[in-house]
């Protein structure tokens, strides 16, 4: 397979930002539906997919996610196309036997809770950066975030306590009037060796 051409790492690396601004453009239903029929396919382990995405469109449902937000993310997220709350689903492993047939691997999740929670968030993340370089393909800019309580929502939003929430991505069309100067990132030598 060929590396991609420098325009599509540009766009889902090299000149893409964090957007903490964003144009009032709407974000349509099949946009959203496009995003996850692309991110779906990045790997996890066991074929696990506990990734599970909450879209926050309506100003209805961003007004119940604010309370649970860090002053400084509040404005931002609140004016912000959608909101995904980025999630993982701690029962991901009863999907297993027909996500992952070549293995009883349910099984050996069901057990092991600590097992299940790591699994979960470890590859939930993961698909959290799915979601947000399969939305920059798409022509769509984003904006993930950590700081908000995630016990407040997870009381507000999965109660039932089976989904539970790992970070927020604030999306649409960026912006870039609200872009703060990119930082510089660790060379090679600090953050990597090959042995």
């Amino acid at each position: 397979m060929p590396a991609l051409a420098p325009a599509a790492l540009d766009q889902a690396f090299l000149a893409a930002r964090t957007f903490n601004k964003f144009r009032p453009e709407p974000v349509a239903d099949a946009t959203l539906h496009a995003l996850y029929d692309l991110l779906k396919w990045g790997p996890t382990s066991l074929n696990s997919q506990p990734g599970r995405y909450l879209f926050l469109r309506s100003e209805a449902a961003k007004q119940r996610l604010k309370p649970a937000l860090s002053p400084g993310n509040a404005d931002k997220t609140m004016a912000a196309p959608v909101v995904v709350v980025v999630a993982m689903d701690r029962r991901f492993h009863d999907h297993l036997p027909e996500q992952f047939p070549a293995l009883p691997a349910k099984a050996m999740f069901e057990g092991n809770a600590a097992l299940a929670e790591a699994t979960a968030f470890r590859n939930s993340s993961l698909q959290g950066a799915y979601l947000i370089l399969a939305a920059r393909m798409l022509g769509l800019d984003c904006g993930p975030m950590s700081g908000f309580d995630a016990a407040q929502v997870n009381a507000e939003f999965f109660a039932d306590g089976r989904w539970k929430a790992n970070f927020l991505v604030n999306l649409g069309y960026g912006d870039a009037s609200g872009n703060h100067p990119r930082g510089p990132r660790l060379p090679f030598e600090t953050a990597a060796s090959i042995l």
